[in-house]
């Protein structure tokens, strides 16, 4: 009896840390595409953006299947995208062709991590209402990365107005319905 009330205390316990596990997976891959991107190796900085935006689809879902929903797992989950949809694309876009554009283009690169930094912060202080004001960052971040496919096809000046159209559209307060 008492070896089956450990086993289910040990199981609620993982239970209620898989999300935030998931979340800090999310932050890792972001971390891996980081350093992938510094080591010129862009082919895995793109896929581990992608497996960081998969992750980050479902550590909400699996939060609130198990009713773990917390606001240290809100925190983390914005720590993680900031990290994941803002440093990693934006310098992934940098490296690749932004660098041509010398000041300016670090310019964009920062305009766009501060404009995701500021999307999530406001997110993370507004009610939850089944809408994403703004375009959510990991969409942000997805779509840019997915833009990465284009440098052979479109010149360099296309990201000096792509990158702030995105970081614009984050930062704005058009409705979005979460699915």
């Amino acid at each position: 009896m008492f070896l089956l009330h450990m086993v289910d205390t040990t199981v609620k316990k993982l239970k209620s840390h898989v999300a935030n596990f998931i979340t800090l997976c999310n932050l890792s891959f972001g971390g891996a595409s980081i350093m992938a991107t510094l080591n010129g190796a862009y082919s895995y900085s793109v896929l581990f953006i992608f497996i960081a935006a998969f992750l980050d689809r479902y550590d909400g879902k699996i939060a609130r299947k198990y009713n773990q929903e917390s606001e240290l797992g809100k925190q983390l989950d914005s720590m993680s995208d900031i990290i994941s949809f803002g440093v990693a694309p934006a310098l992934l876009m940098y490296q690749n062709v932004l660098v041509d554009f010398e000041v300016a283009g670090m310019i964009m690169t920062i305009l766009y991590i501060a404009c995701g930094a500021f999307r999530l912060a406001r997110f993370n202080i507004t009610e939850s209402t089944g809408y994403f004001v703004g375009l959510p960052i990991t969409a942000a971040g997805t779509f840019l990365t997915i833009s990465f496919l284009l440098i052979p096809f479109v010149g360099s000046v296309f990201y000096m107005f792509l990158v702030p159209i995105i970081a614009i559209l984050m930062i704005r307060t058009f409705s979005i319905k979460k699915i």
